[in-house]
């Protein structure tokens, strides 16, 4: 693995000051077009304060902290299209939480609107180093109701983020880590929600390139090198399109850009190609200088034209201008076989709209006053409704709350209808019970069943667009556990929770009488202390649980007896000694060499003694994979893959648990690994396999399955390596036989 080399920070006093005005300047710059009577003074005055509160600290790179409130108030103006109110927000957002300015003194400098958003900022902050994960769950929930409340707070939230992972360089190891994790956890799908795709991309390539370091260098070398003939092959594919759209008079750019790098691997994870294989590694853009009357036609017409030369997918046709995404996405994008036999996506949009996609809500606010459709207006609206109506809760669990949403975050949209044709937005693949709890809670907790397009169908059945729906209700209905399995939407879940929550509470008033007559009948008070004592005793996580648990029978009443009562208080039985046993590492470990066992991992903690450790069964780490040390509640020390399928929820919700830990060389013991390999049912290639692994390279088998398909084989096998190189090289040398189609090393095995 490769350490990135950090530039020393070398500037002296008269050239810091040089650099500070510099950045100055160019915000000034950028706010220019913005500027109104006074405001000029106002962001002076801002910059000023925030540079007298800063001035004794330093960033981890060591140039001057106010360097980063201006990049941020930059980000803001240039990149998210915000003004010169947000500007002075984003100058002052560290102020109130890290030096001695307070919100009274930006009150009163500035007036309550600023206050507020600086206020905003600063709960945001005060929780984000959090020592529990609920607490950092509780802290995403802040983020999320002030987004309901002023939007421009989680605006420059973003900002504020993006500026941090550009600089991460500087930053500890751990501390890159759990950044880049979260950001992928929740930020990144808020940047995606509100419409800020450049952004999003930006974040999830810079997380990518912390926490999974190779491919990241991989693919942007792959990229820098297919440069020139992706340009080529872009100025061939544009330039028939270019003469028509010139001759038919339009006003329009016509550019081509690579996808992000996060986009091309999530491709290549997901569809198994390889680099060489992925077909839209670029997409073209058309964007017209078009009359808000003629926007749409005008799309249509280019969109014809280029069918005109090349030949579309239908199934690949995604029409954002008739249904404009819920965050105000509106483009019409086409997919159409180029010239060599490519697919080559095509967006076309107007200006207005790209102004959409690249500033998103920012966008938004601003057209506000002008011609914003109103079907566009009420979808926005109605989807800031929806997450105030969901953080209006009071009583769901955090962490689920969160999973919830974030999944909301992402999902593509369908639209579907009420009988009386209202639209609804949902995202794919909710089913008709979404459906009735989008209409109301008290209609999804009564509900039967649908009629979707006419039909009967079930409580589970998924809805497409363009269905209409309609939902057969009944009183004697109530909901169950089940109905979470078949619900996909964060309102719905919530609903449904708080109703079994409410079913609960009610069978638990009746075991909470039964706990009050026993504890009566023995002269034991039933005080909070001694109700705690119980739960505690019994395993509960509430007296609620309690409670339920006492009334449906779970837990039997007789042990009190063995309770001693001191004073009034409640004294539970001391547990007799068990001893404990010595906890051992249950890694797949060939031969197992006690005196190395403490030198294939070095751990760095309080104690730097041996530890036990065990390797996650997630994603099976090997010497040499980029790891980290996970410190789990029952099973101590777990060692994850930095890629790992759970790293960034583990990573971003519970950053105080991770322990940095690194490989050091040892072959003496052997890691299980597992590939997936799929090729050519050729005759004798199973034979080709197993000579590579046992014969050239002396690598042991421990399982070994194929199944055969229509000419097609795919293979599982189970491999001892000792360290990520061994398993690379096999990799290399399997792919290098003819008639293998690819090899992949397996998640779990």
């Amino acid at each position: 693995m490769e350490t990135v080399v950090v530039q020393k920070y070398n500037l002296d006093e008269e050239q810091e000051k040089k650099e500070i005005v510099r950045h100055y300047r160019a915000l000034l710059r950028a706010l220019k077009p913005r500027l109104k009577k006074g405001d000029r003074e106002l962001v002076r005055t801002a910059f000023e304060m925030a540079a007298d509160a800063h001035k004794e600290m330093r960033r981890k790179s060591g140039e001057p902290y106010i360097l980063h409130p201006l990049a941020v108030a930059q980000i803001c103006v240039e990149e998210i299209g915000l003004g010169v109110r947000s500007a002075i927000c984003a100058l002052l957002h560290d102020t109130v939480e890290d030096t001695e300015v307070t919100l009274e003194d930006i009150t009163r400098e500035f007036g309550t609107e600023i206050s507020h958003i600086v206020d905003g900022l600063t709960k945001i902050s005060t929780v984000i180093d959090s020592s529990t994960s609920t607490a950092q769950a509780e802290n995403f929930k802040k983020i999320l109701l002030t987004l309901a409340d002023d939007p421009r707070v989680i605006l420059i939230k973003l900002a504020d983020r993006l500026h941090n992972m550009r600089t991460l360089d500087s930053m500890s190891r751990e501390k890159q880590l759990k950044i880049a994790s979260e950001t992928v956890f929740i930020y990144s799908p808020l940047a995606h929600r509100l419409g800020l795709y450049n952004i999003k991309s930006e974040m999830e390539d810079l997380a990518m390139k912390y926490t999974e370091q190779q491919t990241y260098k991989d693919i942007a070398r792959k990229l820098k090198e297919t440069k020139r003939e992706r340009t080529r092959y872009i100025n061939e594919f544009i330039k028939p399109i270019k003469e028509v759209l010139q001759e038919e008079g339009f006003q329009f750019e016509i550019y081509g850009r690579p996808k992000s790098i996060h986009s091309i691997h999530n491709k290549i994870k997901t569809k198994g190609v390889s680099f060489e294989e992925v077909y839209d590694l670029f997409a073209i853009r058309i964007i017209l200088d078009s009359a808000p009357d003629k926007e749409k036609a005008d799309c249509w017409k280019v969109y014809s034209i280029i069918t005109d030369f090349y030949h579309p997918s239908p199934e690949r046709t995604r029409d954002w201008l008739s249904n404009p995404k819920s965050n105000g996405y509106e483009a019409l994008h086409v997919t159409v076989m180029g010239p060599q036999g490519k697919w080559v996506e095509v967006q076309i949009r107007s200006k207005r709209m790209n102004d959409y996609a690249e500033k998103g809500v920012a966008a938004h606010w601003r057209y506000k006053e002008g011609s914003t459709s109103p079907q566009q207006e009420s979808k926005f609206d109605q989807w800031f409704m929806q997450i105030r109506e969901i953080l209006s809760n009071p009583d769901s669990n955090t962490l689920d709350f969160l999973a919830d949403f974030k999944s909301n975050l992402f999902t593509e949209e369908i639209y579907v209808y009420t009988p009386k044709g209202d639209l609804k937005i949902l995202p794919v693949g909710s089913t008709a019970l979404d459906f009735a709890y989008s209409i109301h809670s008290a209609v999804g907790n009564k509900c039967i069943g649908a009629k979707v397009n006419y039909k009967l169908v079930p409580l589970s059945h998924k809805l497409r667009s363009g269905d209409q729906v309609e939902i057969i209700t009944s009183n004697k209905q109530k909901p169950s556990e089940d109905w979470l399995n078949f619900v996909l939407t964060a309102k719905a879940k919530s609903k449904i929770k708080d109703a079994l929550k409410e079913e609960k509470r009610k069978i638990a008033m009746d075991g909470k009488a039964a706990l009050e007559r026993k504890l009566d009948h023995m002269k034991i008070n039933p005080s909070q202390h001694n109700i705690n004592e119980l739960v505690q005793y019994y395993k509960q996580s509430s007296p609620l649980d309690l409670y339920y648990q006492i009334a449906v029978k779970n837990i039997d009443l007789r042990e009190l007896k063995e309770f001693t009562l001191l004073g009034d208080k409640l004294e539970p039985p001391k547990p007799a000694p068990v001893k404990q046993p010595e906890h051992v590492s249950e890694e797949a470990v060939k031969h197992q060499i006690p005196s190395k066992k403490d030198a294939e991992l070095i751990i760095f903690g309080e104690s730097s003694d041996r530890i036990a450790y065990k390797l996650a069964n997630c994603c099976r780490p090997i010497p040499g994979d980029d790891v980290f040390g996970f410190i789990t509640a029952s099973e101590g020390l777990k060692i994850h893959r930095t890629n790992c399928p759970n790293a960034a929820q583990l990573l971003a919700n519970y950053g105080h648990r991770v322990v940095k830990t690194k490989w050091v060389k040892n072959r003496e013991i052997s890691f299980l690994t597992g590939l997936r390999i799929i090729g050519m049912d050729d005759v004798g290639v199973i034979h080709k396999i197993t000579n590579i692994i046992s014969g050239e390279l002396k690598v042991n088998i421990s399982a070994l399955s194929i199944e055969s398909k229509e000419g097609l084989f795919e293979g599982l096998i189970k491999v001892y390596v000792h360290d990520k190189d061994e398993l690379d090289e096999l990799v290399e040398k399997l792919k290098s036989l003819d008639g293998i189609q690819s090899v992949q090393r397996l998640e779990e095995s």
